[in-house]
């Protein structure tokens, strides 16, 4: 070799590399890591029926990470109840800018869309971005509910609104599903 050997395990991180002096680099005296050392809590065994030491958390429990009976699943997220308000806020936001840029194309395709029918869209869109900053309150949910449901009425007035009405149902019913998944 033309160069210096390297080890082929070594990186050049230097975030890998141990300060002399470091903890990691003082040798600790004692029996080593695989050795179960007499009087450790790894070797006490649980007192009992096998059922208290299962409930003991013993290692043989099965993978790491499942729930325990009788807890509540957990989600992974580090605030739930934040992330399904963004959720619901931003479902209702993409509802309120779709209904405002649907005007147009409604007016030049559909033909004959009357101005209550562009003042009901403009009210349903005024009250989505209402309900997205309002997702704290509890009731904010049977209203975005509600909102989906005056939105296929809308259909009476043009049978677009009703197709719109019909996706933004949809879309609105995964958010809840996702929401009673993540809360519970």
């Amino acid at each position: 070799m033309t160069g210096p050997e390297r080890d082929p395990h070594t990186t050049d991180d230097p975030t890998d590399r141990a300060v002399a002096g470091s903890p990691a680099d003082q040798a600790v005296p004692g029996p080593p890591a695989d050795q179960a050392v007499p009087g450790s809590p790894a070797d006490q065994a649980v007192p009992g029926p096998p059922a208290e030491q299962a409930a003991a958390g013993s290692p043989a429990d099965g993978p790491v990470g499942e729930p325990v009976v009788g807890q509540p699943r957990r989600s992974g997220l580090r605030n739930p109840e934040a992330a399904v308000r963004g959720l619901g806020a931003g479902t209702l936001g993409l509802e309120a800018l779709v209904l405002l840029l649907a005007i147009q194309p409604i007016r030049v395709v559909g033909g004959d869309l009357s101005g209550a029918a562009i003042g009901v869209v403009v009210a349903l869109a005024v009250a989505a971005i209402v309900l997205a900053g309002m997702m704290r309150r509890p009731w904010a949910w049977n209203a975005g509910t509600v909102l989906q449901g005056l939105l296929m009425l809308g259909g009476l007035l043009h049978w677009s609104l009703l197709g719109l009405g019909i996706i933004f149902a949809l879309v609105w019913a995964y958010a809840l599903h996702v929401r009673r998944v993540i809360l519970g």
